[in-house]
């Protein structure tokens, strides 16, 4: 837009009818704006572009480059696919046991935690289109625990979160850690790594349930990018693929890849770490190269200088 006049960008999209026109015709209109036409510099486009995903994959769409004319990319906006449909309500982590639940009211889906309360959190706010953040998580956390102090605050919900972990797996442990430390300056406004997540709940045990088990019921971690678009991480240990000898499982980890379909064709995306990779200086560069380009495909600004 070359302003002559102090038009605002709602005064611009108005003008030319973005507000009416229909979703493919204003699709058109996002593509052209990031057009080589418009822009002749690609880092520019590309700066551009991610902006403009930060707020289309809000509402399960996005820019993704599908060819390159006269040397620049061109730009096609298109629907994520994995997406999940209905919203959070409660969500169930940082536990180390499995926890003891009620209905406390069916009808709202009000849930409590009846024994050892201390080892279960439950997160029953809404979550907001541009999913769950650390900032909300703590911003939780002080009214729920009346803290007066948000330093100390934050310190003690990250203790609590990496002591839900297991302390037979320091690959996990690496993962969390090494998220904090890579992000310490921005981490407060990045979306949430929820730690040990239960993704379904049964009062039975497998034994007593059977056939008709739920045998996947809780996930490493969980991320929210919106209320629709959730990330899975796991990190495999040896448990994954070997019988209680530790010899090798065909059975065992087909029964992991099923449950990773299952989870895909809900909406889920399914990120696997090998515990084997998760070790020492090596390992913690995986994690940040992983979070670098997660965050980067999201139009996630991880960085103060991304802004």
């Amino acid at each position: 837009m070359v302003k002559s006049d102090p038009w605002s960008i709602e005064s611009l999209f108005k003008s030319l009818g973005a507000f009416t026109c229909s979703s493919k015709r204003f699709g058109m209109l996002v593509q052209s704006l990031v057009s080589a036409e418009v822009i002749p510099e690609e880092s520019q486009q590309l700066v551009l572009v991610r902006k403009v995903n930060s707020v289309l994959r809000r509402y399960n769409l996005e820019l993704v480059q599908r060819d390159i004319i006269d040397g620049y990319p061109s730009f096609t906006v298109q629907t994520i696919r994995s997406t999940v449909s209905g919203r959070p309500k409660n969500l169930v982590f940082a536990s180390s046991i499995k926890p003891d639940i009620r209905f406390k009211d069916a009808v709202n889906n009000d849930i409590e935690i009846v024994t050892h309360a201390d080892k279960v959190l439950v997160y029953d706010q809404n979550i907001p289109d541009c999913g769950l953040l650390w900032k909300d998580l703590q911003d939780w956390w002080v009214r729920e625990k009346r803290y007066r102090n948000e330093r100390d605050a934050q310190v003690a919900l990250y203790r609590r979160l990496l002591a839900s972990l297991p302390t037979n797996s320091p690959p996990q442990r690496l993962l969390f850690k090494t998220l904090f430390r890579h992000y310490r300056s921005t981490f407060p406004r990045l979306p949430a790594l929820l730690p040990e997540v239960w993704l379904h709940y049964d009062p039975k045990t497998v034994e007593q349930r059977g056939k008709e088990a739920l045998l996947r019921q809780r996930m490493d971690f969980l991320i929210l990018i919106s209320p629709s678009h959730r990330v899975v991480i796991e990190v495999d240990g040896k448990h994954h693929y070997t019988d209680e000898n530790g010899q090798s499982s065909g059975k065992k980890y087909a029964l992991m890849v099923s449950q990773d379909r299952d989870l895909r064709l809900s909406g889920y995306e399914v990120y696997r770490f090998s515990a084997s990779e998760l070790a020492g200086q090596r390992g913690e560069q995986i994690v940040r190269d992983f979070f670098d380009e997660l965050f980067r495909r999201f139009g996630i600004h991880a960085f103060p200088d991304d802004d």
